[in-house]
């Protein structure tokens, strides 16, 4: 079990989070965050310095979260020998996990963190750099061995970067639509490409 402090700390980041996706991170104040997860100001500054060090705290929680889906991903998929054939069920992963993604999240912090000017010149946006940057990586290696292994012409870095912008896209048009489904459908489609890119049966 965790300890008293954990678990405060871990309420001020829920509630946080809340108000800054809702808000905007200049829009939300300490007080606000402070009455959101029914704490004291003192228990605040027991764990965060200022608001942009609560920032930074919350972005470093949100691309760990991030990045362990990466991880999930790759790891769910590790025993699949044929490249090209990883490549299309590492997409798969996430089109029949879309559901469950789109009820954890309300919304990316990504675009709340990244137009705040604070945030971006303290170095808290580069931690969403690093974010981005391991899942190209990653995706672009998957793609790379399936060329590889199939004597394909590829651009494996510009397609793992649709690949990317697709989740994100998809994401996007969800929330802007209240369709959470179009995630699904969009990976679906993004599965069918890839796989026919790769010279995959699916």
């Amino acid at each position: 079990m965790p300890k008293d402090g954990s678990i405060n700390r871990s309420r001020i980041l829920d509630a946080a989070q809340r108000l800054v996706i809702e808000n905007g991170f200049a829009a939300t104040s300490v007080d606000q965050v402070i009455r959101e997860a029914g704490t004291s100001k003192g228990a605040f500054f027991h764990h965060f310095d200022s608001k942009l060090d609560l920032g930074r705290a919350l972005t470093e929680r949100y691309v760990a979260a991030d990045i362990g889906q990466l991880h999930w991903a790759m790891e769910a998929t590790a025993e699949v020998t044929d490249p090209a054939e990883r490549a299309v069920a590492f997409v798969r992963c996430f089109e029949d996990a879309a559901d469950e993604i789109m009820s954890a999240q309300s919304s990316c912090l990504y675009i709340a963190v990244l137009t705040e000017r604070q945030l971006v010149s303290n170095g808290t946006a580069d931690l969403i750099t690093h974010a981005i940057e391991t899942w190209r990586a990653d995706i672009a290696a998957l793609i790379r061995a399936a060329a590889d292994e199939r004597g394909l012409d590829l651009d494996a870095d510009a397609l793992a970067d649709h690949v990317f912008v697709t989740f994100e896209g998809a994401f996007l048009l969800s929330r802007s639509t209240g369709k959470p489904e179009h995630m699904r459908a969009q990976l679906r489609v993004l599965r069918r490409m890839l796989a026919a890119s790769l010279g995959v049966e699916d």
